[in-house]
């Protein structure tokens, strides 16, 4: 049986899925180094994109754009497999484009689970459940990394699911005028609120990526998580404070010093990224 470190792995990134789902500008550079974590050898880094020949024949900067984008993420050593946008009508004659890279996406990875050890899927799209049931009966471990509107049933079969918008760098944060790294006084990080009592609460956002991410215990020396105080009223308006502590709230927020020797940190500007339904 393998170790957690030195797994063979593959990753699969329905990339027109996260975009739309509040993915522009993802750092692919940092989700490959977010699927390395703990010695992992990526064996496969499938990046799967739709192109819209018939749009690029009169809009050049859309292609010009398109192309550059592909060429950017095969220098990080991603295989990018296009899929063309196809027009249809419906029964109103309203023309709408479709670019499904679903096959493609399952038949690679049900061909290639079996030289893995732990497949990273990078989609949040429900259609992909039941190959997760397959590899996972091949032996092979599942993780989904998905941004806004999970399939809720994507999230229950995967063996971790995480959101995109809490992986350090992954989706770009807030601008910060000192641009002070993830983690530090004064820089922008994303969290959930894990402890509430009257009036004020806790948030806890990963500090460090590493292997054992499934530790959430803050006091654990080399944890992967810290903590922030916040007060209720830096909370924004479109949270329901009753429903605290949860996880289907993320937040983005400021970090400061805390007031006393039992605030390491505290959250201050804190925005509401996504809100993942019950």
């Amino acid at each position: 049986m393998n170790n957690l470190t030195g797994l063979k792995v593959g990753v699969y990134v329905d990339s027109s899925n996260m975009y739309s789902n509040g993915g522009q500008g993802m750092r692919y550079d940092v989700l490959r180094k977010f699927a390395s974590r703990g010695g992992s050898q990526i064996l496969r880094l499938n990046a799967y994109v739709s192109i819209d020949l018939i749009r690029g024949k009169d809009d050049k900067e859309y292609l010009y754009n398109a192309k550059k984008f592909h060429s950017v993420i095969r220098d990080l050593g991603y295989k990018v497999i296009e899929t063309e946008v196809k027009w249809y009508e419906d029964e109103d004659g309203q023309r709408y484009g479709k670019a499904n890279a679903d096959v493609e996406l399952v038949v690679d990875i049900l061909l290639q689970a079996e030289n893995l050890d732990k497949i990273i899927l990078v989609s949040g799209d429900g259609d992909f459940t039941k190959v997760i049931k397959a590899v996972q009966n091949k032996g092979c471990r599942v993780e989904v990394i998905a941004l806004n509107n999970a399939s809720q049933d994507l999230r229950k079969e995967a063996d971790l699911f995480i959101s995109g918008f809490l992986i350090p760098g992954l989706i770009p944060t807030k601008e910060n005028s000192l641009r002070k790294k993830w983690g530090e006084i004064g820089s922008r990080v994303r969290g959930v609120c894990f402890t509430h009592k009257q009036n004020y609460g806790f948030m806890r956002y990963i500090n460090d990526v590493t292997v054992e991410l499934w530790q959430t215990n803050t006091t654990i020396p080399g944890a992967s998580y810290s903590t922030a105080y916040f007060k209720d009223s830096n909370l924004p308006f479109q949270v329901d404070i009753s429903k605290l502590p949860s996880h289907n709230y993320i937040f983005e927020f400021e970090l400061i010093e805390g007031k006393n020797e039992t605030q390491v940190f505290e959250a201050i500007d804190i925005d509401l990224v996504s809100w993942i339904p019950s």
